[in-house]
């Protein structure tokens, strides 16, 4: 899936969590992130987190970048 594909669909993902506080939507995210997408897309979204042609809502970047930490047990 092209990393454009995957900004996409991450930011969709965050128009659903917008209406939570944002540190809540950022968790709920990462956390959807997390469960719903293949390791591949997450591998993916984060091999091309850094390229400036790839928009990602500042919310969205923020859960993204979560992605590198582990999971919260």
């Amino acid at each position: 899936m092209s990393p454009e594909k995957l900004a996409y669909m991450a930011n969709q993902i965050g128009k659903f969590f917008a209406h939570q506080k944002h540190d809540q939507a950022v968790e709920s995210i990462a956390g959807h992130l997390r469960q719903f997408w293949d390791p591949r897309m997450r591998r993916e979204i984060l091999a091309h987190f850094d390229d400036p042609a790839i928009h990602l809502d500042p919310t969205v970047r923020e859960a993204v970048q979560r992605l590198r930490m582990p999971a919260a047990s």
